[in-house]
C-alpha cells in the first residue's frame, strides 16, 4: 500500500450513503470543495456496487490489452469519443516535452444502453455493462450535485436542491466515461524520469469528476488551492509549486471493500460558482521508488457536464453572489456562454492535432505565453 505520511493531502473523507438531502452533509461537501477542490466519498457499495467497479476495471484491462488493429477503428474524434493512444493528449502543453504517457478510451453518453460510437470487439461484447456503470456514475453525480445545491443554499423559488441536477438531465451533454491506462515504460525508451509524467498538470473541464483507482497504484498529485491561486484559472503551474501526493486509501479507509471514490471540482463548476468551489490543479506521475519505467496503472474517470445548451448564468446563491468580484472568475458581468462552448474551448487546447482548424491559432497562443 502506498505511503500515507504527513506529506500527503488530507482531503476530507465523507460518507454520503443515505444522505441525499442531509443539510449537515451538504455543508461538509461544500466546505471540502471550497477548501480543497477534492472530496473522498467512501465506497461501501451503496451507490455503486463494488462488483460493478471491479468489472469495469476488468473490461478496461481487456480493451487496453487488445491488438492495436482493434483499437485503431475506434480512434478519438472531434466529439471526444473513442481511443487516444500514447502521447496523443497533452494536458500541460506549456511545460511538457511530449504528450502524456497514457492511453485512454472515452465513452460518450449511451442511448437506451447503446453506445453512440464505434466500439472494439473487447468493448462491444460488454456494451450493457459499460452502459450500466455509466448510469451508476451519473446517478451518483446527481446526488452529489443535489448536496451542493443544498449546501450553497439555493432558494427554493429558484429551483432549490434541483438547481444543478436539473441542468444535468434531459439532453445531450459532454458527459464522458473514460478508461485510462498508464503503461510501464520499457527499458531503452526515450523516457526521462525527471521530466516525463503520466498526465500533465491540469484542472478538469466540467462540473465534477468521479475518479476510481486501484489499490497499490498511486501517482496522483495535487496543488493545494491556497498555494498559487493565480494559477488555477487556466490550469498552469509555476515551477516552484509544491505537489502533494493523494493516497488511494486515505487514513481510516484501508479496510473498506473498495478505495473511496475521489470527487473533484471542474473548471466549469468553479466558474459557475464564482470560484467558491475550487477547480484544483493535479497531475499523474511515476511514483518515486518504483523501477525507472514504473508499473502499469489503471484508473477510471467519469466527467460530468451540464446539458450542452445550458447557459452558465450566475447561480442564485447568496454565498456565490458575495464572491462575484473574486479574481474576475465566474459568469457575473461576462458574456454568457454555454456548457458546450466551455468544453470545446478546453478540448481544443488539449488535442492540437485533432482540431485541425484551430491548430495554428493554438500554437501561436502557446508561443506567446511561453
Amino acid at each position: 500500500m502506498e505511503n500515507t505520511s504527513d506529506n500527503t493531502m488530507r482531503i476530507p473523507v465523507l460518507d454520503i450513503a443515505g444522505s441525499g438531502t442531509d443539510p449537515t452533509v451538504a455543508k461538509a461537501i461544500v466546505d471540502a470543495a471550497a477548501t480543497y477542490g477534492f472530496i473522498y466519498i467512501r465506497n461501501q457499495g451503496e451507490d455503486i456496487p463494488v462488483e460493478a467497479i471491479n468489472n469495469a476495471f476488468e473490461l478496461s484491462k481487456k480493451f487496453f490489452a487488445s491488438p492495436i488493429e482493434e483499437k485503431e477503428p475506434c480512434k478519438i474524434l472531434e466529439n471526444n469519443r473513442g481511443w487516444s493512444g500514447m502521447h496523443s493528449e497533452t494536458l500541460d502543453a506549456k511545460h511538457q516535452r511530449t504528450g502524456d504517457f497514457k492511453e485512454a478510451f472515452n465513452f460518450g453518453e449511451f442511448d437506451n444502453g447503446k453506445a453512440q460510437q464505434v466500439l472494439s470487439p473487447a468493448l462491444a461484447n460488454h456494451e450493457k455493462a459499460a452502459s450500466d456503470f455509466s448510469d451508476y456514475c451519473k446517478n451518483l453525480v446527481l446526488k452529489i450535485l443535489t448536496l451542493f445545491a443544498i449546501g450553497l443554499e439555493i432558494d427554493n423559488t429558484s429551483g432549490g436542491s434541483e438547481w444543478f441536477s436539473s441542468r444535468h438531465k434531459n439532453g445531450p451533454s459532454g458527459c464522458t466515461l473514460r478508461l485510462l491506462h498508464y503503461p510501464a515504460i520499457p527499458p531503452g525508451s526515450d523516457f526521462q524520469p525527471e521530466v516525463d509524467i503520466r498526465a500533465g498538470a491540469h484542472s478538469d473541464y466540467g462540473s465534477i469528476t468521479l475518479l476510481f483507482q486501484r489499490p497499490g497504484q498511486p501517482g496522483l498529485e495535487i496543488v493545494p488551492p491556497s498555494s498559487h491561486p493565480e494559477d488555477r484559472a487556466d490550469g498552469t503551474v509555476v515551477a516552484e509549486t509544491q505537489w502533494m501526493p493523494v493516497p488511494v486509501f486515505p487514513p481510516g479507509t484501508e479496510n473498506d471493500p473498495s478505495p473511496p471514490i475521489l470527487v473533484n471540482i471542474g473548471d466549469l463548476l468553479s466558474y459557475w460558482t464564482n470560484n467558491l468551489l475550487k477547480s484544483t490543479v493535479h497531475r499523474v506521475v511515476f511514483p518515486k521508488g518504483e523501477a525507472e519505467g514504473g508499473a502499469d496503472r489503471y484508473s477510471i474517470a467519469y466527467f460530468a457536464h451540464p446539458v450542452s445548451s445550458t447557459v452558465l448564468e450566475s447561480i442564485p446563491s447568496k454565498m456565490v453572489r458575495n464572491l462575484k468580484q473574486l479574481n474576475g472568475v465566474g459568469p457575473e458581468g461576462k458574456k454568457a456562454i454555454t456548457a458546450h462552448d466551455h468544453l470545446m474551448g478546453r478540448l481544443k487546447a488539449s488535442y492540437l492535432d485533432l482540431y485541425q482548424d484551430d491548430k495554428d491559432g493554438e500554437e501561436e497562443r502557446l508561443k506567446e505565453t511561453a
